[in-house]
Parts: structure tokens; sequence; C-alpha cells
């Protein structure tokens, strides 16, 4: 697996003391630069934007983005259009290169740290926002957990994936490597009956689509009653693509509130009041977490085990937004995870949590 998110050691350290005295000597270039990449970030997710609603977006007049936006064009950094504006190669390039300073200027990268000291995670990557509200930070989630599974995926093999919104946001940023060119991508567990493009199956085939990979499908529901579970396991095609899903090399899954997760599985007004009283704050792979990361909850469900996951070389989750902030709190208490993508509003609750 592949370490390299970001600046560490010297490198890191020496990036910190630039930024320290530009901050004591010239804090008006510090805000200058935090407000052109703002704007150039916003740009590039927007793919085409126009001035209007671009200022209206960064809460901004559109004579203060008019300068800014001569500015851009006059270095190359963006095109503007009839239809709108977009960002050039070489400013997405720019992006690229200043990330790491911004996520420092923003305090991101200090978040990061806290993060991974408090709950023992490998590698965290923090977004700017709260992916509540804002679908710039959705979009962010995305790209950062596509970036993750493209880092971290060294050699071809399988690859486990979950459903949910932020699972597609991450398909839609894939795009073809060695790695996942010659690597199988499948459905985590069965479907939850939620809309078909949220669903592990169709963000499992998005996945090999966008990266020229091969995938396999599971037919079969995410809920079953036992006796309904343990008849599908004895069928010879389940069967078959159960073994492949449980090899997985990696597992991409979300983190979903345990009663939203129990509503949308249609649970009962008796089992919504158990997973209550048990605790449960967190769901993710048919599992319930309790706020010290112990399962209290299992669906029987056809696909990933908890024993799997605990084996898999690479996991990574993808959840962002305050609102569930203590559930994935909950769900990096029980370990087993080796990077998360998550978002500002959400890390500053886990701390709080």
């Amino acid at each position: 697996m592949r370490d390299n998110f970001r600046p560490t050691g010297k490198a890191g350290n020496e990036l910190r003391t630039v930024l320290d005295i530009q901050k004591r000597l010239l804090p008006d270039l510090i805000d200058v630069l935090k407000k052109r990449y703002t704007i150039l970030h916003h740009i590039m997710v927007s793919r085409v934007v126009g001035r209007r609603t671009l200022a209206s977006s960064l809460n901004m007049t559109e004579r203060v983005l008019r300068g800014e936006v001569e500015f851009l064009k006059t270095q190359g950094l963006i095109e503007i259009e009839p239809y709108g504006m977009r960002i050039t190669e070489e400013g997405q390039r720019l992006l690229d290169e200043m990330e790491p300073m911004v996520k420092e200027l923003l305090g991101l990268s200090e978040l990061e740290d806290k993060l991974g000291k408090r709950f023992g995670v490998r590698q965290i990557v923090v977004v700017p926002g709260d992916s509540d509200h804002s679908p710039y930070t959705r979009f962010e989630l995305g790209r950062a957990g596509a970036n993750a599974i493209r880092k971290m995926m060294d050699k071809e093999g399988v690859i486990a994936v979950a459903g949910g919104s932020t699972m597609a946001e991450v398909a839609n940023h894939l795009t073809v490597t060695p790695q996942l060119k010659n690597s199988l991508f499948v459905p985590a567990r069965g479907g939850l009956g939620e809309s078909v493009e949220y669903q592990a199956n169709t963000i499992a085939s998005t996945m090999a689509k966008k990266t020229g990979g091969q995938y396999r499908l599971l037919h079969v529901p995410d809920h079953l009653g036992e006796e309904a579970y343990q008849s599908l396991m004895q069928e010879p095609n389940i069967k078959d693509i159960v073994s492949v899903i449980r090899q997985a090399r990696m597992v991409v899954h979300g983190i979903g509130e345990a009663t939203v997760m129990a509503k949308r599985r249609n649970l009962d007004e008796a089992h919504l009041e158990m997973l209550k009283a048990e605790g449960a704050l967190a769901e993710a792979f048919g599992y319930y977490f309790d706020r010290n990361g112990r399962v209290v909850h299992k669906m029987p469900t056809v696909g990933l085990r908890l024993e799997d996951i605990q084996r898999t070389e690479v996991v990574i989750a993808v959840a962002g937004g305050k609102s569930k902030g203590s559930s994935i709190a909950a769900v990096m208490r029980f370990g087993h995870t080796h990077v998360l993508i998550t978002d500002e509003a959400a890390a500053l609750e886990m701390l709080n949590h």
C-alpha cells in the first residue's frame, strides 16, 4: 500500500514554517491566495459556470469577482466563453500543486493529524466544508475518495464497494489506471431497495466502466430473513459471487446513521427501539455500532461479513457531514479502517465525540 497523501516529515515542517512566516509578515497575501484558490476551485468543481452564479455561490459581489476572474484569465488559469468560465489544464495543475499549502492554511492538516492520533487510522483526508449542505464539499469527498482508491490499489485485485450517494460520487471521479483496469469490481452486499443509481451493483458497474475494469453483480436484496438467507446461500451462482466478494483486496464503503439506515431497511418499530436501547449510532456493511465501536446488532446480509473486513488489505471509508460525525467516530473506534475520507464539519464533530 502507498502512504503518500501529503507532505510529512521535513518537507511538511518546512511548508508550515514558510506559511507561518508569511502569515506574520504578509497576512494580506495569504488572504488573496485563499480567495483566488477558492474561486479557481469552484470553477473546477462546476466545470462550467457563469459569473453571476459563481458570485452567488461565493457570497461575493460581481464587481469584486470580475477583477479576480480577469486576473485568473490573464494568468492562463481559466477560459471565459459565451456559456461560462472553465478551468484550463494549467489551472488544474496549479490547484493540485497548491492543495498541500491550502490544507495547512485552512488548518485541515492539523485536523487530519489529530484524528489520526485519536482514532489510530493510518491515513485521513479532510476536505473543507460540510457535505450536509454543500454540493461542492460532496464533490470533493468523491474526488478524494477516487484519489485514495487509485493510490492505495497498488496491484490488481477484487474491489468490493458499498452503495449510497457518497459512493456514487466516488465512482464519478474514477479514471483508468493500470491496476484498476485489471481489477474486478463487485458489490459488497445486496441491494437496499433504494434508488437504482445508489445501489452497490450500479456503483460497482460504474466504477468498472470508468476504469476499464471488470465487474460482477449480486442480484439479491440486502435485508433477508434467516430462512431466506440460508436458502439463498445454497444457490451455486450466489455462493460463487459471494466467495469472490469475500476475497476482496480492497473494500470501499460509506457510513450511515443507525436510525436512518434502519428505516431505509424498513425495520419495524420493535427493531428501531431495540437499536436505540443498545445505543446504536452507526451502520456500515450491515452491522450496527455503538459509540465505543462495539457491534450491537447485525443483519443477515448476503455479502461481506465482519471477519472479511478484518482481514482485508485496504479498507477505505468515505463519509462526511456534521450529522454523521458521531457515527463516523463510532466506526473508527471499531478499527480496521486504513483510510478515512471525511469533511471538515464531520472531523470537528468526531473530535468532540
